[in-house]
């Protein structure tokens, strides 16, 4: 498990986010790199290394297309740098807490946000197993132990300035000049607006009905989705899903709300989105089920109709061969009932 983002304790909103979160595993396996390393911007993945590649790839295109040449060298021998130190410490972890050999990861997550008030907030955290191991405090220029172990760490490093002063430098300044670089490469994209793709669905069971307001396909991640009764929105009584995003970068959401079915035409979904002029109102149209009587009545008019043609066109050539002189050869069964030679003799 790497560790989640620090809480958000009332700052600023925050305009851009740039993470790196990555693991390193004592056992690897098939499909299970020693050492992988993710960045994110704004909560998108766009660049990867992993220890099998052993390369650090773009995950988008403006990212592809953005750096300027001898970027990517440059990043895969830090991240090759950082494989080392990540295997090394593993070791070292390992010892510390006293444990066999055996599968064990450590996991780190880094970044800085860029606040509306110009200010940047960095920090890192690292774990070891899942859990906390310890952390860097920026406000107190300081490492922070989550554990008896990990005391002798922070012990050395706090008594390191120059590392400490690197630490610094990197949370609130090397981070702020490559998140706002990796924001330029991202202008284009950051400024396209893609409205919502909005569904409606109804399902019910046990005399209750659950309607679904399913959003898809929008960008910027910016949403609001409620369910309305008539014109009052009802949020309490609303669940919502997350604001997940998908492979091309834009995003999807969902809010369900339970209903009396004879009450369903009384809800609305509605859909507020940058990339819509105004706010969409959206309501479940069911698909009405198709009539059985009413197919088989026109199946029975159809065939009817066509008897009638095909009645009409042989009566027609009937009397086409009695005006020419047509009479049946010798020997020709014309029925025991008299009608076949009736139509054509009389």
């Amino acid at each position: 498990m790497i560790p989640p983002d620090p809480p958000n304790l009332r700052v600023p909103p925050v305009l851009h986010s740039l993470r790196y979160r990555g693991v390193a595993v004592s056992e690897p396996g098939p499909g299970v790199p020693q050492f992988m390393v993710m960045g994110y911007l704004d909560g998108i993945p766009f660049v990867r290394y992993d220890s099998e590649r052993g390369r650090m790839e773009p995950l988008t295109p403006w990212m592809k297309d953005g750096p300027e040449p001898g970027y990517w060298d440059r990043e895969t021998r830090i991240a090759e740098g950082h494989q080392h130190l990540a295997i090394g410490n593993l070791e070292m972890l390992r010892g510390w807490y006293n444990q066999s050999r055996g599968l064990h990861t450590l996991q780190w997550v880094s970044g800085c946000d860029l606040l509306s008030d110009g200010s940047v907030r960095g920090f890192r955290r690292d774990g070891y197993d899942g859990r906390d191991f310890l952390s860097f405090d920026p406000g107190s220029k300081s490492f922070v132990a989550a554990d008896s172990a990990a005391q002798v760490t922070t012990r050395r490093w706090n008594g390191d300035n120059n590392y400490i002063d690197y630490r610094m430098d990197d949370v609130e300044y090397t981070c702020r000049e490559w998140l706002l670089k990796f924001v330029k490469y991202r202008k284009e994209e950051l400024e396209r607006k893609e409205p919502p793709d909005v569904h409606v669905s109804g399902k019910e069971e046990y005399g209750i009905l659950t309607l679904f307001c399913h959003v898809y396909g929008f960008y910027p991640r910016t949403i609001a989705v409620s369910w309305m009764k008539g014109d009052e929105i009802r949020d309490q009584e609303t669940q919502w899903g997350g604001i997940v995003p998908n492979s091309d970068g834009t995003f999807h959401t969902w809010a369900r709300i339970e209903a009396r079915p004879e009450e369903r035409e009384q809800y609305r979904c509605r859909v507020e989105h940058p990339g819509m002029p105004e706010p969409g109102i959206f309501a479940w149209e069911p698909k009405s089920s198709v009539n059985l009587t009413l197919v088989v009545t026109l199946s029975l008019i159809a065939v009817i109709a066509v008897i009638a043609i095909g009645f009409g066109l042989w009566k027609l050539q009937s009397g086409r061969r009695q005006h020419s002189g047509y009479s049946p050869p010798a020997g020709t069964d014309v029925g025991t009932n008299g009608s076949t030679a009736a139509g054509i003799t009389a």
